[in-house]
């Protein structure tokens, strides 16, 4: 199975747009996976569902961070920044946008209610989600083997 193939199972499964994409790398990734599906919740639906950012955007950040990121204070942030912008570049250009509101097409505001909307068939057919979060883990991907 494919990392894009295994984000959007996840997502299917129930896991935000963020979790979705992060954990579908969590074999490579130095966090278990009870602590990386906690610290990328907080960033579905475009920030705690407030359609900003795109969590699919987010869970690749969180990815770049934990494989390439550094811990010691100061070091590395314009490095680590344009990375993350490369990638939301090619994010946006496929899609026309990293937020999560436009992505979706709301006129409803910044923020939604936090409740989240049930999973059905419907969901799935006026929801770009899914893809969203297979094309994150496209990019991921193909950025990864280009770092070896």
């Amino acid at each position: 199975m494919t990392r894009k193939e295994r984000a959007m199972e996840l997502f299917e499964s129930g896991y935000n747009c963020s979790q979705a994409v992060a954990l579908a790398y969590a074999d490579i990734l130095d966090i278990d996976e009870s602590s990386l599906a906690k610290l990328s919740l907080s960033f579905g639906g475009g920030l705690g569902r407030m359609r900003e950012v795109c969590g699919a955007v987010s869970g690749m950040a969180m990815v770049l961070g934990l494989l390439y990121g550094t811990d010691e204070p100061g070091a590395g942030k314009a490095e680590h920044y344009a990375r993350v912008q490369e990638l939301a570049k090619k994010y946006e250009a496929e899609n026309g946008s990293i937020v999560c509101r436009e992505l979706l097409k709301l006129n409803d505001g910044v923020h939604s209610a936090p409740e989240p909307e049930a999973r059905t068939p419907e969901y799935y057919k006026k929801r770009p989600c899914n893809q969203l979060v297979g094309y994150a883990a496209e990019i991921l991907d193909e950025y990864i083997k280009n770092q070896k």
